[in-house]
């Protein structure tokens, strides 16, 4: 392994057309161009017609007749959705590179509302499939015809208590896009529309602000540069804290409709019983993490202190605090490290990740002018895995990457190994692989490094990123779940009620060693997460389950790599608790979140021995 020094970034952001297309990911792969896409979009689409696909209508009289006529309305509607999710796939990945661009601003509306269509021409199938007896229901179920569709039946017979009849359920699915107005409004502010101050570093310099660039700016060792950074960043959002406590105020509310009309107890509820979760799982993560919070306190005393600081600030927790250590590096040598880190999971994995990170193009590498934020993994049953990046060269880059690869090799193999409709995992699931990746790289990192100061800056980077997924998103759920409890309770959301309790939690959560800035306050009107109806708290679990199956496969050998592998390719063929119970983990009870928290004080220990 080799270190590298990460060259300052430029001044000026690029556009689109001036990054080198060898770094761009391989769309052309879905289509070569737009002209195929409107193509496709018109043969499946069929834009212009009332209703969209009159073959679904057809099956309204006929389904109930036999096993084979159901079947063949399950493939038909496999068949449409498919090809919408291809459909769909390009026109986001095209309108993530520009968000302004209007050309795949028109093409994503125009997909978006069609996926909308087909879910209002076939709202009617479920409720007239509940309406079925229970013999009738469970003679389908056992049916040797629809046996490869018997779980995908036996998900939507349980939600039967929560189904509306057809004209409620077709009601529901017209309103679905009008619905969505709160997050594509958010957004779009947050990644077009919204223009960050220049920083001022602590040489005179003044640095474009931008959000690829405002973590890297909180890693560096310009403490002027960083405080900058943060209140620049924080304060713009506080500009807009109404309009966007509005926003937020919407996405909750349309929440509290599902859990109003499809008569479910609370919001957290609604949102885990599809996928067989009970509100335990979600309420003991809390429990666990806050019975742990004095060794996160106690990890922040030991900053402060390494720091040489008087006052540790939310804008301080990102450095890295053996500052003479440096472990970035360019993209390429990433993939390298990344690849040689997932040995243990064998040579055709290493091969599939090698072929996408290097040959085929899955990544967007780097920033561009008005590209989406952030870092994802994304893709449809019929494309390859591709993965957003804005990619710098710092050690954060490095393992964002791995995290991404993690979800994109877990989407691979559940489309190389299951059929359409058992493709898609459970958002339950979804951060595991993820979390996977990031601790075998550490481990690999640490097995290769030379120095104690090396050793000391991974641990360092290790309870970072621990901080950052398995406590921080454990905050920030039980920050999502207050408000929809207020939601649920009649109580108003306003700026000052939503500023007042997320200052609570972080004084709660990062305790008497951390300063809160009062610009912090206003840092939940950032976080795209909260509109994705309790998201967060399994980036905590996902790391949970990861570190205890790391554990396994290092340990046992060819049966519990096979196990783990298995459990990538399922798919949604089964419940995602049993899914991870095969792998060899029980995600009800509290002790893998227990397990990983002592985990924690245990590098917190480590580090201070190390730094001492």
């Amino acid at each position: 392994m080799t270190t590298a020094q990460i060259s300052e970034p430029a001044d000026r952001t690029l556009e689109r057309n001036e990054v080198n297309k060898a770094f761009h990911w391989n769309v052309e792969n879905l289509y070569p161009s737009w002209e195929s896409w409107n193509e496709d979009f018109n043969k499946w689409g069929r834009e212009s017609s009332q209703p969209h696909w009159p073959e679904l209508a057809t099956f309204q009289e006929t389904w109930k007749q036999s096993p084979e006529n159901l079947k063949a309305l399950i493939e038909l509607c496999c068949t449409i959705d498919r090809n919408l999710s291809k459909l769909y796939t390009y026109a986001h990945l095209r309108h993530d590179e520009d968000v302004a661009e209007e050309t795949a601003k028109k093409a994503y509306s125009r997909i978006v509302t069609l996926h909308y269509a087909f879910r209002q021409e076939t709202a009617w199938i479920e409720p007239e499939l509940l309406q079925l007896s229970e013999d009738k229901l469970s003679a389908l179920l056992q049916s040797p015809v629809l046996k490869d569709y018997a779980l995908y039946l036996e998900k939507i017979v349980r939600l039967k208590a929560h189904t509306l009849p057809a004209a409620e359920e077709k009601l529901l699915a017209m309103a679905g896009k009008s619905l969505e107005t709160a997050s594509q409004a958010f957004g779009a502010l947050n990644n077009a529309d919204l223009k960050f101050p220049p920083v001022t570093d602590g040489k005179g310099n003044v640095r474009e602000l931008t959000h690829g660039k405002y973590l890297l700016y909180l890693r560096d060792k310009d403490r002027m540069l960083r405080e900058g950074a943060f209140k620049n960043l924080h304060n713009t959002f506080l500009s807009y804290e109404n309009t966007l406590c509005e926003l937020l105020s919407g996405q909750v509310q349309r929440h509290l409709l599902e859990v109003q009309a499809r008569n479910y107890n609370s919001c957290v509820e609604a949102a885990l019983f599809p996928n067989q979760i009970d509100t335990k799982v979600y309420m003991s993560l809390i429990q666990a993490v806050r019975a742990h919070l004095p060794a996160l306190h106690r990890y922040m005393h030991l900053r402060k202190e390494a720091m040489g600081l008087d006052k540790l600030h939310l804008y301080d927790l990102h450095v890295p605090l053996v500052r003479q250590v440096e472990m970035g590096m360019p993209y390429e040598e990433a993939t390298k490290v990344i690849i040689a880190s997932v040995s243990v999971l064998g040579e055709d994995y290493q091969r599939a990740l090698n072929q996408g990170l290097t040959k085929d193009r899955w990544v967007d590498r780097y920033e561009n002018a008005r590209k989406r934020s952030g870092a994802y993994s994304s893709g449809c049953y019929d494309s390859m895995p591709y993965i957003l990046m804005n990619y710098h060269g710092t050690f954060n880059d490095v393992m964002t990457l791995t995290h991404e690869a993690g979800h994109s090799m877990h989407s691979f193999l559940s489309r190389s190994h299951q059929p359409y409709h058992y493709s898609q995992y459970s958002i339950f699931v979804a951060e595991v692989a993820s979390t996977f990746h990031e601790e075998l790289l550490l481990r690999y990192l640490l097995s290769q490094v030379k120095t104690k100061e090396q050793k000391a800056f991974l641990i360092n980077q290790k309870l970072d990123d621990m901080r950052a997924t398995l406590l921080r998103q454990t905050m920030f759920a039980e920050f999502e779940l207050k408000m929809h409890e207020w939601a649920e309770q009649g109580i108003p959301m306003t700026p000052a009620l939503l500023k007042k309790e997320y200052r609570k939690l972080n004084e709660e959560y990062f305790g008497p060693d951390v300063h809160v800035d009062q610009e912090a306050d206003i840092e939940w009107a950032r976080i795209p997460h909260f509109y994705y109806n309790f998201y967060v708290y399994q980036y905590a679990t996902g790391i949970s389950a990861a570190h205890a199956l790391v554990d396994k496969v290092l340990s046992g050998g060819d049966k519990a790599r096979d196990a783990y592998l298995a459990f990538l390719a399922s798919g949604s063929s089964k419940y995602p608790i049993d899914t991870l119970k095969l792998a060899g983990v029980d995600m009800q009870t509290s002790e893998p979140v227990e397990a990983a928290m002592r985990h924690f004080n245990e590098l917190v220990t480590q580090l201070d021995e190390l730094l001492h």
